[in-house]
């Protein structure tokens, strides 16, 4: 099989397959990356170890933290306790909360997934207030000047300079 090909089907394996914790397998919540492929996480009763991502899933899918996923605990590891059996995005965290296999722990704490596809602040304040086309219009150019500010800057680009001639307007001003 080809890496193309076993990409295409990690990935979609992951994202549609509604996986529920089998066995001795349990949720957990990441933490945070400490290299070389092992993750912090923390179990639902707030236990926190280093769990072992499966080279299946290197190079084909990420996680970050605050991302959840299924485990299998490792009977003999003193440090990574853990490998990641599934990685859950919120299609299946919900399937999973409606079938009441999430854990308590992390709902009560209100936490959610991050990978909800809002990672920009403006998208989810208009998500929260729900502006109408409408309403906006009327603000359009105070969101011309705010959305300058987030435009993208390749600063691996040397940029040609630019020189306006502003010295015969700036003369008559000064010496008339």
């Amino acid at each position: 099989m080809s890496k193309a090909t076993k990409r295409k089907h990690v990935t979609k394996e992951v994202l549609e397959e509604l996986v529920e914790p089998e066995g001795d397998q349990f949720i957990v919540k990441i933490q945070g990356g400490r290299g070389n492929n092992l993750h912090e996480a923390e179990s639902p009763d707030g236990q926190k170890f280093l769990v072992s991502m499966p080279t299946k899933f290197r190079r084909n899918v990420w996680i970050k933290r605050g991302d959840f996923v299924i485990v299998d605990p490792i009977a003999e590891g003193n440090k990574v306790q853990a490998e990641i059996a599934h990685i859950l995005y919120p299609l299946q965290i919900k399937n999973l909360k409606k079938n009441g296999l999430w854990p308590s722990h992390f709902t009560d704490k209100g936490t959610s997934p991050v990978c909800t596809g809002l990672d920009n602040p403006r998208e989810r304040s208009d998500l929260e207030t729900n502006t109408s086309p409408a309403a906006s219009d009327s603000n359009d150019e105070e969101e011309v000047t705010e959305e300058d500010d987030d435009i993208f800057v390749n600063t691996n680009r040397v940029h040609a300079a630019t020189h306006r001639n502003t010295s015969s307007s700036s003369s008559d001003e000064n010496g008339g």
